[in-house]
């Protein structure tokens, strides 16, 4: 009996200890990870890829990276300067990156914490700031322009550290870009003033086109006037014109006949001379003396 239960425990140690070599022997690699291989802390420059995947139990080990997108928050302000060298800054800024599976031994191997630091606040500030020096006033709060160009040069910087193609960044977003409050209040004042320059604009443009239409009327009232006159005038000339035409000497003469009232005229002259002589005195002269009779007397 004591030799069967030694028997049978040497067989369960056996397998027991078969279950554990074969499980250090087995790893598996989840899909949007990979894997990096070591071998006694010898990191093995080939990517273990996703799936199964066998170690020499107990000599080597695998160490799974995660090339999934991930995002790190920064909470702090980054402050900078626009173009024109106005105070800025920026707050709540989120980039999503992955790890290109391929080079995901290389991060292991040259990065220390490479979960905490491959992407840092440092690095990721000093590009925001680099791209807000790039723009306007007009532009650095604007997300749809800052936030892809942000994006261009953290992925500049990250190249220029790790190398292309290392990490890949897939979205940067901003959540807040303001101004330093006292250029917020400047900014107020001068939106303020522009405002009542407008509008003081629309009132002094209406009352210029009010005036040039109260005198495009009384133009056009003193142009219809002067029309009418014109046009009264030319006809007075045009009746004046006919009734010249239509005197003839033969018709002054029988209006003069029939205007005259049988009465001979009291003085003739000649109009050159000036020299008028009355009619009256003219007959006098011509008409004989009636004779005196003498009266018979009685002698």
């Amino acid at each position: 009996m004591k030799k069967a239960s030694s028997k049978i425990m040497t067989a369960l140690f056996i397998i027991v200890a078969l279950l554990i070599v074969v499980s250090q022997s087995v790893v598996v690699i989840p899909t949007g990870y990979s894997g990096v291989k070591t071998t006694f802390g010898q990191i093995h420059e080939r990517t273990v890829p996703n799936g199964i995947n066998f170690k020499i139990p107990f000599i080597q080990s695998v160490e799974k990276v995660n090339n999934k997108q991930q995002d790190i928050e920064f909470d702090d302000k980054v402050w900078s300067e626009t173009k024109a060298r106005t105070a800025v800054y920026f707050e709540n800024v989120t980039v999503t990156y992955r790890i290109n599976p391929e080079k995901s031994a290389w991060v292991y191997a040259n990065v220390s914490s490479y979960r905490e630091n491959l992407v840092t606040e440092n690095l990721v500030a000093s590009a925001i700031k680099s791209t807000s020096k790039e723009l306007t006033d007009i532009d650095v709060t604007n997300r749809s322009i800052i936030e892809p160009r942000a994006m261009e040069n953290i992925q500049k910087a990250l190249d220029e550290k790790y190398g292309e193609n290392v990490v890949m960044v897939n979205k940067v977003v901003i959540n807040n870009a303001d101004f330093d409050e006292s250029y917020n209040q400047a900014i107020a004042s001068k939106q303020k003033a522009t405002l009542e320059a407008e509008q003081q604009a629309i009132e002094n443009q209406k009352a210029i086109d009010k005036a040039l239409a109260d005198a495009e009327v009384k133009k056009t009232q003193a142009e219809a006037e002067a029309e009418a006159e014109r046009i009264r005038a030319q006809g007075q000339a045009d009746a004046n014109r006919t009734l010249q035409e239509s005197l003839s000497k033969e018709v002054l003469e029988y209006e003069k006949l029939q205007k005259w009232d049988g009465a001979l005229p009291k003085f003739v002259g000649d109009g050159n001379t000036g020299i008028m002589i009355g009619l009256d005195d003219v007959e006098a002269e011509e008409t004989p003396a009636t004779p005196v009779v003498p009266s018979e007397t009685n002698n």
